[in-house]
């Protein structure tokens, strides 16, 4: 691994990101009409983290299938079964505008042994997922992420679309695993892709993938590259991009985001890929591309055009926006526990209005921000215009301040959180108000 050039620093993680539930209260639950219906269960569970060692015991968010796939337009009648000796809350990632589907100011958490049903529409293509990770330190066991693709309703040209589900895990030395909140000690990160250790992945001679990849690790930035293959990025944390080669060949991870990348595999049939992760302090293998033996085509397919938008706006008046600023911990933080909605919000706007957030990170420590409800535009410096994607999770360094820009589109309470890149570190949250 030593020879690999994803050898970068925690700084340089950051700087390619530019680049490429418990309360008393009680609140609404509706099922929509004419809906899919979808159930899922928070149960326990075990992985295999240890080859040829017995399964560790994790919590799972589980479906009938290991990801969920429905096409743009659909609508769900998710019904969530709690089977958790715990509180369980999804926490979904990239769905925006559906304030009865937020944890904790639209879902109460399920008490164990209870059911409860939410309609959700699916009004957006894209990639998504679904965690219980903000009660993540309660759980007594570490929890697995279970994917929600939105298909485009005229799909592009690939040949195959995959997903790669990236985890991370604190292993003890007798197997055990820690939950992320707490504090690891001596315990060792394990990673896995689509719940197994290093798998193979076979692939033909000028196929192309797209790969959705997916940080559903609690805690940790990571970098992904895929040796000896150029990455074409053309979405991020579920929204369409201006497509662009990752730098490096790398896209880096906050937790919780996401890359669709378009990958073409010009090697020769019995040929190897490596797909290795870059955590901050060292790389590893963590799957590997298997060329077969038979080429799919005499020639790559000619370049892809841009995914299909999403009906975001396509520019953001700056001029005249509601502006706030946020220091991404102290005063007015809450760990999920102690969240209520009779919290003073963050702030509050008028929905219709742009908003423009300074995120503050006064920590010695990389911080994540994770937006709920909307996606967000990140700023240049010179507060002049706004790089060509469109995020609802961001890593700030340490003493930095980033500038971001959304659309207030939706009304209802939605959540801001903010999480330290330890493990130990706790989840935080606030509310914002959109009226």
């Amino acid at each position: 691994m030593a020879k690999t050039n994803l050898l970068i620093s925690r700084r340089a993680f950051l700087g390619g990101m530019g680049l490429t539930a418990l309360g008393a209260w009680e609140l609404p639950i509706a099922a929509a009409t004419d809906g899919e219906a979808v159930l899922l269960q928070a149960k326990p569970a075990t992985l295999a983290l240890r080859p040829g060692q017995p399964e560790t015991p994790v919590s799972a968010l589980i479906g009938a299938n290991p990801a969920l796939r429905f096409k743009r337009g659909a609508n769900l009648d998710i019904t969530l079964q709690n089977d958790l000796q715990m509180p369980a809350a999804i926490n979904w990632h990239g769905l925006d505008g559906i304030p009865l589907a937020e944890p904790l100011t639209g879902q109460s958490p399920l008490a164990s042994g209870v059911r409860a049903t939410v309609g959700i529409p699916l009004r957006q293509a894209g990639t998504l997922f679904g965690d219980l990770g903000l009660l993540a330190s309660d759980a007594g066991h570490p929890l697995r992420a279970l994917p929600l693709i939105v298909e485009e309703a005229d799909p592009p040209p690939v040949d195959r679309d995959e997903i790669l589900l990236i985890e991370e895990f604190r292993l003890r030395a007798d197997g055990t695993a820690v939950s992320p909140g707490l504090d690891p000690k001596d315990a060792l990160p394990v990673y896995t892709v689509n719940g197994l250790i290093s798998p193979d992945i076979a692939v033909h001679s000028n196929e192309r993938l797209r790969l959705r990849l997916i940080n559903a690790g609690q805690r940790g930035v990571v970098a992904v590259k895929i040796e000896g293959l150029e990455v074409r990025v053309m979405a991020l944390d579920g929204q369409p991009a201006e497509p662009f080669f990752a730098r490096n060949g790398a896209v880096v991870l906050a937790p919780g985001g996401r890359a669709d990348v378009f990958v073409d595999v010009p090697l020769p049939p019995g040929s190897t890929s490596q797909i290795l992760l870059h955590d901050g302090k060292q790389a590893r293998a963590i799957a590997r591309l298997i060329v077969a033996d038979e080429a799919l085509r005499r020639a790559p397919l000619t370049r892809a055009p841009p995914l299909p938008q999403n009906d975001l706006p396509a520019r953001l008046e700056l001029r005249g926006a509601q502006r706030f600023e946020i220091v991404l911990s102290g005063h007015g933080w809450v760990t999920p526990t102690q969240f209520k909605t009779s919290n003073a919000p963050a702030f509050r706007v008028t929905a219709g209005r742009i908003v423009v957030l300074a995120l503050t990170n006064h920590t010695l420590i990389a911080t994540v921000f994770h937006l709920h409800g909307h996606h967000f535009r990140l700023l240049d410096r010179l507060d002049d215009g706004w790089k060509p994607y469109w995020l609802d999770t961001l890593a700030i360094e340490p003493g930095q301040t980033e500038r971001i820009a959304f659309a207030a589109e939706h009304a209802g309470r939605w959540l801001i959180e903010s999480t330290a890149t330890d493990w130990a570190a706790p989840k935080l949250l606030r509310w914002y108000g959109v009226e």
